[in-house]
């Protein structure tokens, strides 16, 4: 099983980060990000739009880090982290939807710009980050994670982005209780950090 990955991607990082925590065995393709790899063949073959991160697991191919966490831990980890209750399956897809919306249009629009020099509205990522950030935060306060009442794929999600939310000059010391959940994340067995978390 291969995973074409960018190290400093936070998509990248959910699936390391997951892989790790449960033990599955991946392969990382380093990929050349900034000399276009992925948009050349043969990775543009394997996703024709162009990003990453792209799992190949025999003849499936998936791309959007979301699909990925979900199939590995169908697939490989277990009911632990993709619950088969179907109501704790919609706690943990509601904040797989927020890592995909809400986050990705925040914390990491804000990560873009300061970081990566990407031309974004930086000024609109720092209002959506300091909400969706705030309303986590107070999720928090009642839980000590996202869904289930135990570690899933939902916190290999959202966990990337907001812990690299100081890169993009968000300050995370007024959100207390996501601060204990990013404690409670890196103290997971096998936790796999990545630079700047």
């Amino acid at each position: 099983m291969k995973l074409y990955d960018l190290e400093l991607s936070g998509n990248c990082y959910k699936v390391r980060l997951f892989a790790a925590l449960a033990q599955i065995d991946i392969d990382c393709v380093a990929v050349d990000f900034l000399g276009g790899e992925h948009k050349r063949a043969p990775l543009i073959e394997l996703n024709p739009w162009g990003e990453l991160p792209i799992l190949v697991d025999g003849e499936l191919v998936l791309r959007d880090s979301q699909a990925i966490l979900v199939y590995l831990a169908a697939r490989y980890g277990g009911a632990a982290w993709w619950p088969v209750e179907p109501q704790l399956q919609g706690e943990v897809m509601q904040w797989l939807s927020t890592s995909a919306n809400e986050i990705q249009n925040g914390p990491s629009a804000a990560r873009l710009v300061d970081k990566f020099g990407f031309v974004l509205d930086k000024a609109v990522a720092l209002d959506k980050a300091a909400r969706i950030l705030g309303l986590i935060d107070g999720h928090l306060a009642s839980h000590d994670w996202l869904a289930a009442g135990r570690p899933t794929i939902a916190d290999c999600a959202v966990f990337p982005y907001v812990a690299l939310a100081p890169e993009g000059g968000i300050d995370l010391a007024p959100y207390r209780h996501i601060a204990r959940w990013i404690d409670r994340v890196k103290s997971l067995p096998r936790y796999l950090a990545m630079p700047g978390t």
